[in-house]
């Protein structure tokens, strides 16, 4: 029988929310601009110089031939040489994925990540589908909605609320007549963004009102966010408000605010967490984070997710960064005895794939 740390090493993964990766070329300050949530480096910087950049030297660099701690200069050398393709398929192959769900409502030519090794399930970013719906005028903008949802495949829904209105949702179900007044507002004002709390609450509750797991971006985010409405905190209204319908709501990333999401897993039996990006964002404080993320949530409602985008590197530090910090947490406790061996594969075969594998009904 394996040992418990053994099970984590090789128990395959579900990324339960994550993006595609780019197939182009990238030279140093493309790289860098999608390295971290800053756009680009201050003068004088560089964001290889950050807890996710010396992650990439150290742990990327010898999936492509290099020595641990290779230059930024060597790295992207020989990422160049070796090609954007041959990148992503090293990378993708190397983290151990078997499902990933993927949100494909970003801008931009992303290639999903199934394409390199794994296969792929679909996230349904709900202002996207909004701004579909709208564009053929206000008033027949909520059952376009609910038609959409009706025919879509996809295994669960995602609102990024906490960047256009923040977290702190009124928990009411809107009326149609509410929901018509303000795609009117939204049309007439000429933005292409979806901005209005009345209609992020009613994407939200058509999801939910048809079985579709929802997910919400909370906390940690690029500089289009105010960080103190991103608190999953401010959502405790309005999941007391859905709990009736018993379908769940998944938080995504959380940090700093990952303790609060442990707290609210544990309270609402709907509601789930995880830590998404923050995973390879702290780099070598990815067992520290985990540790604190883990202390109130229970294990059958915390998930692994990478939250990886455009650089398939993120897609593999994501894993491999979850999986050494679920083995020092889980050392910790073998060593105390807080756990037996049993308890320890028990989790790590929840949290790896088995809680996404129940909660989004996978095979």
């Amino acid at each position: 029988m394996e040992t418990p740390l053994a099970v984590v090493e090789t128990t395959p993964l579900i990324d339960h929310h994550c993006h595609g990766v780019l197939d182009g070329e990238l030279d140093r300050r493309a790289f860098e601009a999608r390295l971290t949530e800053a756009p680009a480096a201050a003068p004088g910087t560089s964001l290889f110089d950050t807890a996710v950049g010396f992650a990439v030297r150290r742990w990327c660099a010898p999936v492509l031939d290099l020595p641990p701690h290779a230059s930024p200069d060597a790295y992207l050398e020989r990422r160049a040489e070796l090609g954007a393709d041959e990148v992503n398929r090293r990378f993708i192959g190397a983290a151990g994925v078997e499902v990933f769900l993927v949100d494909a409502g970003l801008p931009g030519e992303l290639v999903d990540p199934s394409a390199f090794d794994g296969r792929s399930l679909d996230v349904l970013r709900l202002e996207r589908l909004a701004v579909l719906g709208v564009g053929e005028g206000a008033a027949g903008f909520p059952d376009r909605v609910r038609s959409a949802l009706e025919r879509s495949r996809s295994v669960a829904a995602k609102s990024i609320a906490a960047y256009r209105v923040g977290l702190d949702l009124d928990p009411a179900r809107p009326s149609d007549a509410e929901v018509v007044r303000a795609a009117s507002r939204w049309l007439t004002s000429g933005s292409g963004r979806c901005a209005d709390p009345v209609l992020s609450r009613f994407l939200v509750w058509e999801a939910l009102e048809r079985g579709l797991p929802v997910q919400f971006h909370a906390g940690y985010g690029d500089s289009d966010l105010d960080l103190h409405r991103a608190d999953p905190a401010l959502l405790t209204p309005l999941l007391r408000a859905v709990q009736p319908l018993g379908v769940p709501v998944l938080l995504l990333h959380n940090y700093p605010f990952h303790r609060t999401a442990g707290y609210l897993a544990q309270v609402f039996p709907h509601v789930c967490a995880d830590l998404g990006l923050a995973t390879h964002g702290v780099g070598d404080r990815a067992a520290a984070v985990l540790a604190e993320a883990l202390e109130l949530v229970p294990c059958g409602k915390f998930l692994y997710s990478s939250d990886a985008c455009a650089l398939a590197e993120l897609h593999y530090l994501g894993a491999l960064l979850f999986r050494r910090g679920l083995s020092e947490v889980l050392r910790g406790k073998l060593t105390s005895g807080a756990l037996s061996d049993e308890d320890a594969v028990r989790i790590t075969r929840m949290v790896s794939g088995g809680n996404a594998r129940r909660v989004y009904r996978i095979d």
